[in-house]
């Protein structure tokens, strides 16, 4: 499969040579009420600006210096959460918790999905869950389940909680950015659209666990998918979970809700988000007893995992830079709205989340995604006069379904492979998740542009 990269490479020619064919136009920009808006009948068709060979180049550098404050927003975020990953206190929670269940698969998956769909939630990548796939076998299989079990509970969880990005500091936070909203601004509809679809998973997989349970020839791998692997060990032994550790993981709430309180009396943005996570690191480290140089080695390690996410969102950023140096933004724009002229509202924004899924589909880095969708969706929900947080929700739904069963995601394809798990049997136990989460993921929609969903 091709690389994000290769793929937004595509994109960047696909759009000098369009600036070619498709003719350039633009619309009038008005200042409403602090945001910039289109005035909805001001478009109109000027003369072409066809791209030349060195602005393909020189406008990665543009994208990657445009989306500075998000790429850096990321390696600080990428680092802090090293720093808190680093002390075990995540490891030994998720032992804890393993412990405490007391072999009932049943309350693992509960205990499971929410927890990685809670860290999913509050910015820490659903491709943690990688290193995580070893303990789901182990558990999995000490249960007699099969491996797509073990996957599941950890991969599915965090992608449930991916879908409500309630505290999300990286997708959320960009997309948000983009459409001139409050950082974490509505997070109460996000945080029932978490529990929905986090509901919805736990239910989906307790049932596939249980025809495993009770008919070993249930399960999508066959009879040999639930026996007991001698490669995979023995659980270790429950872990003292320390005080410091407790400290720790009460600090991400903590640091979140300081963000929140000063975003919405103090007009906070992203440099403060930023700061936040800094003095997260730091005061975790002090807490850990973590040394000035340790510190600053984990919180280099952090930011390098993460590099490649942040430098997605710039080269992204570059198709932005070009379809905008080319003037064709607004005549793609404008080809939409008049495409979905007579549709209404509701039905406009369902055809609007359908392309976002299916672009989603090419590009899985969900910041790489805000930066290509968010600067063509805003004007659309504008001028079909849908609030700005209704079309930020439309992408974020969009974003999240098809990660879990599209082979371009990197995360997906990592998991199965360390488990032993085909695409196609993972295609088969997925699909119709997928489907539901599609079909409730379009009903979120709905409600968002019927009830106006606004800022808070």
């Amino acid at each position: 499969m091709p690389d994000v990269f290769v793929i937004l490479f595509g994109f960047m020619i696909l759009v000098m040579i369009m600036s070619y064919i498709v003719p350039a136009g633009s619309y009038e920009r008005i200042k409403n009420n602090g945001l910039t808006q289109v005035s909805t009948d001001s478009f109109q068709y000027i003369d072409a600006m066809p791209l030349g060979f060195l602005d393909l180049f020189t406008a990665i550098h543009q994208g990657l210096t445009g989306a500075s404050g998000i790429i850096f927003l990321i390696l600080v975020v990428g680092g802090s959460l090293k720093v808190i990953e680093s002390t075990g206190a995540i490891n030994n929670g998720i032992y804890r918790l393993i412990h405490l269940a007391k072999g009932n698969h049943n309350v693992l998956i509960v205990m499971f999905c929410t927890t990685f769909a809670i860290f999913s939630s509050v910015g820490i990548a659903p491709n943690l869950a990688i290193a995580f796939i070893p303990i789901g076998l182990l558990l999995s299989r000490s249960l007699q389940l099969d491996p797509i079990v073990g996957v599941s509970m950890i991969f599915l969880g965090a992608y449930a909680g991916f879908a409500g990005g309630v505290f999300d500091p990286v997708v959320t936070v960009t997309g948000q950015k983009i459409a001139e909203l409050p950082l974490f601004s509505g997070f109460l509809f996000r945080g029932v659209i978490f529990l929905v679809f986090l509901s919805i998973t736990i239910v989906y997989i307790c049932r596939y666990a249980q025809r495993v349970r009770s008919n070993p020839d249930n399960s999508f791998m066959g009879h040999v998918g639930t026996a007991p692997d001698p490669k995979d060990g023995e659980l270790e032994a429950a872990p003292v979970l320390s005080l410091s550790h407790r400290i720790v993981l009460l600090l991400i709430p903590v640091a979140i809700g300081t963000f929140l309180y000063g975003g919405f009396n103090f007009g906070w943005g992203i440099k403060e988000l930023s700061a936040v996570f800094i003095i997260l690191g730091i005061v975790t480290a002090a807490i850990c007893r973590v040394t000035p140089n340790d510190f600053v080695k984990r919180m280099m390690a952090g930011a390098n995992e993460v590099m490649y996410g942040a430098l997605v969102v710039g080269v992204a950023a570059a198709v932005i830079v070009l379809l905008k140096q080319a003037s064709l933004i607004d005549t793609i724009v404008h080809g939409i709205v008049s495409s979905l002229d007579g549709h209404g509202k509701i039905m406009a924004m369902q055809l609007l989340y359908a392309f976002n899924l299916t672009f989603n589909g090419l590009i899985t880095s969900g910041t790489g995604q805000a930066a290509i969708v968010m600067p063509i969706m805003v004007p659309i929900g504008d001028m079909l006069e849908v609030t700005r947080q209704s079309t930020f929700i439309t992408f974020k739904l969009g974003d999240a379904v098809t990660n879990i069963i599209t082979p371009l995601s990197g995360t997906l394809m990592a998991c199965l492979a360390i488990a032993r798990v085909s695409y196609v049997e993972w295609f088969r136990f997925a699909l119709p998740l997928v489907l539901i989460w599609v079909v409730v993921g379009g009903l979120f929609v709905a409600i968002a542009v019927s009830i106006n969903y606004g800022p808070f």
